[in-house]
């Protein structure tokens, strides 16, 4: 029997640590590169999102809008395809990758998706702005609509596709925090290039996505307990905050000024174009830190292989 410990002795037991052999990270750190990756997940939200306000601008009779929201559709493919193509390292990389479909990986079914929408938003807002062949540039506009939720979206299923604990175990929140960042950074681009009278569309848009993004961030700071602290902490808990904040000031400036005040409508259009990006960045940064620190796979490991022994025991025999 261990002898009884005195008040103000010392611990036989050193803290626990949790280190691998000879202190090498138990997962190997993502080798995307900063900031391609980041803007690639902001720049697919911000375009899938901007196809799907086009189609309502157009089925609602505002032109200006329409043509804001094709532009931006169509650039931010174009541009998310640079920035993809350059953490990739070489051209034909990405070429590569459109070759054969593999319905399991999520950056194949990701390629298939931003290859066609790319053609249909650009073919969209070259009609919008030259005037030519606009029944085709319609049909080109429904088809980049269509294919918009999933290019706002996959991006977070390749990330929680990943062993990185911070995103695995957000596989749940993480589509609805990246389709509704990318909402409201459609929605807030509009409000700062267009006028208030037709900017109606793209508020509600802007206010929707964040209150979608707000409730999906805070699940994951509420159920997923240890794995949810790379975003509470550090540079990435930083950059969090910075985005829920900026979030918050445009929300209320939308609701307080935003069909009055030009000047107001646009503040908060470019605030929520940076708490959008400031999501991105926050989100990738999280979990680069979890993967460098062992706790965050040994401890959800550990709670999951006690959970399944408590359930083999309680299981009729």
């Amino acid at each position: 029997m261990a002898p009884p410990k005195h008040r103000g002795e010392a611990s036989m037991v050193p803290d626990v640590e949790f280190e691998s052999y000879y202190g090498k990270p138990i997962l190997k750190e993502p080798t995307w590169k900063t900031p391609d990756v980041p803007l690639y997940l902001f720049l697919g939200g911000l375009a899938g999102a901007s196809s799907l306000l086009a189609e309502g601008a157009a089925l609602t009779g505002k032109p200006d809008l329409e043509r804001v929201a094709r532009i931006a559709a169509a650039t931010g493919a174009a541009a998310g395809t640079v920035a993809l193509i350059h953490d990739l390292g070489r051209p034909e990389r990405f070429l590569h990758m459109l070759r054969v479909l593999k319905p399991t990986s999520p950056l194949s079914v990701g390629s298939f998706i931003l290859a066609p929408f790319s053609a249909l938003s650009g073919a969209a807002a070259a009609s919008n702005v030259t005037g030519l062949l606009p029944r085709l540039g319609r049909l080109a506009g429904v088809g980049a609509a269509a294919f918009g939720p999933p290019l706002a979206t996959y991006t977070a299923a390749l990330l929680a596709n990943t062993a990185i604990p911070a995103w695995h175990e957000a596989h749940r929140e993480l589509p609805f925090v990246f389709g509704g960042s990318g909402a409201q950074a459609a929605g807030g681009l509009a409000m700062l290039l267009v006028p208030c009278d037709q900017a109606g569309p793209a508020r509600r848009m802007a206010l929707a996505g964040a209150a979608v993004e707000i409730a999906a961030a805070e699940s994951i700071l509420l159920r997923r307990g240890l794995v949810a602290e790379p975003y509470k902490t550090g540079m990435p808990g930083r950059l969090m905050t910075i985005a829920r904040n900026c979030t918050a000031v445009a929300s209320a400036a939308t609701l307080l000024a935003g069909k009055r005040s030009r000047f107001a409508s646009a503040l908060a259009g470019a605030t929520y174009v940076a708490a959008s990006l400031t999501t991105r960045f926050g989100i990738f940064e999280a979990g680069r830190a979890s993967a460098r620190d062992p706790q965050y796979v040994v401890v959800p490991q550990r709670e999951r292989q006690r959970d399944r022994r408590a359930a083999e025991a309680s299981a009729p025999r």
